[in-house]
């Protein structure tokens, strides 16, 4: 209980912040809804409350002092199995070809603010795990596996867009999504688009996470 406290005390202007910047996505949500008479982007909702869990999860484990090493896995394991669905939102733009051209500017700005959410929380959240690994791992191979972390991100999203897998679908049809994952690995000849966006989307995580550090050294403040 204790460590909540602090948590909230400590970054009570971050989560004033996030959680105003969801609200204002939340109220151009329901104008959209309101003058469109459709429920169609309703659906932003639950995947931004998704790309909370990552963020949600390294707030509470920044606030504890010590993790012993296997309840660190352990968090580590499911907050990187929650972690693409925050950069995720930016391919729910894809649905702007099926928007009405007469509200087709209201419905960029919904779109656009929800996957700036999801980004905001997706950098907010790495750099809370980068503070908590850092505490036992040294920089130069901590700053490799974030290379790698989000370039993983990356074909977690390919995933989740391309081939409609969720973050559950790794308990539910676990067999079934590995084979697709062995299948990309070992022809890349005939999954190059897999490839291509992994890379690209990758590519465009790590230059906006470094922008991110650059900015914002010490967000947790």
């Amino acid at each position: 209980m204790d460590y909540l406290k602090e948590l909230l005390f400590n970054r009570f202007k971050t989560f004033s912040l996030v959680s105003l910047s969801m609200l204002l996505s939340v109220v151009l949500l329901m104008i959209r809804m309101k003058l469109t008479h459709s429920f169609f982007f309703l659906f932003l909702i639950w995947n931004l409350f998704l790309a909370v869990i990552p963020f949600a999860i390294t707030s509470y484990l920044i606030s504890i002092p010590k993790l012993n090493k296997y309840g660190l896995l352990l968090w580590f394991s499911l907050w990187l199995l929650f972690l693409p669905n925050a950069p995720y939102i930016i391919t729910d733009l894809l649905h702007l070809k099926i928007s009405s051209n007469h509200f087709l500017w209201l419905d960029i700005l919904v779109v656009t603010s929800f996957a700036l959410n999801g980004l905001l929380m997706f950098f907010l959240s790495l750099s809370d795990m980068k503070e908590i690994l850092g505490r036992t791992i040294i920089k130069k191979h901590l700053n490799l596996l974030y290379v790698f972390i989000l370039f993983l991100c990356g074909f977690g999203v390919y995933l989740g867009r391309f081939l409609r897998y969720n973050s559950w679908e790794i308990i539910h049809n676990p067999i079934i999504l590995l084979n697709d994952i062995l299948n990309i690995m070992l022809q890349p000849d005939i999954n190059s688009e897999a490839w291509l966006f992994t890379f690209i989307f990758g590519s465009f995580l790590n230059v906006g996470y470094w922008i991110f550090k650059q900015l914002f050294a010490n967000p947790s403040k």
